[in-house]
């Protein structure tokens, strides 16, 4: 029977993972929705000529 030590040995053992999971990549699509809506948003208010200030 082997001890549980040598089973845990590597990146699990410290809480590391290996690179970003799949809810990082999440994020950077719900940024990049968030940017391209604002984008969007400031076209749609400069064609009736919205002007900041």
């Amino acid at each position: 029977m082997s001890t549980r030590s040598s089973k845990s040995k590597g990146k699990a053992a410290t809480g590391e993972s290996g690179g970003p999971n799949i809810y990082v990549g999440l994020l950077f699509v719900s940024l990049a929705a968030l940017v391209t809506g604002i984008a969007f948003l400031i076209m749609q208010l400069a064609a009736y000529n919205w002007e900041m200030g």
